[in-house]
């Protein structure tokens, strides 16, 4: 269970940098689909409430960074 607890953690940082990394899609989306897995892979440890924290936030990070770069494809093509 001790190598879960760290993938609860990974999961946290890794969803709070997402919340900022979403400005970059390049960066935001992968960021939080690690953090998406890490958080799922967390969700067996001890540190259960944290995992979750850390998937939620990679999730919101990774919506965010799908709106921004449909949002910018969508600007890039002459749509908007």
């Amino acid at each position: 269970m001790q190598s879960n607890n760290g993938k609860a953690l990974a999961a946290l940082i890794l969803g709070i940098v997402g919340l900022l990394a979403w400005l970059v899609p390049i960066i935001g989306i992968p960021v939080t689909v690690i953090g998406v897995i890490m958080g799922v892979l967390g969700l067996k440890s001890e540190k259960f409430a944290i995992a979750k924290t850390g998937t939620v936030l990679s999730a919101i990070g990774l919506l965010l960074s799908l709106v921004n770069s449909v949002l910018g494809a969508l600007i890039g093509a002459g749509v908007i």
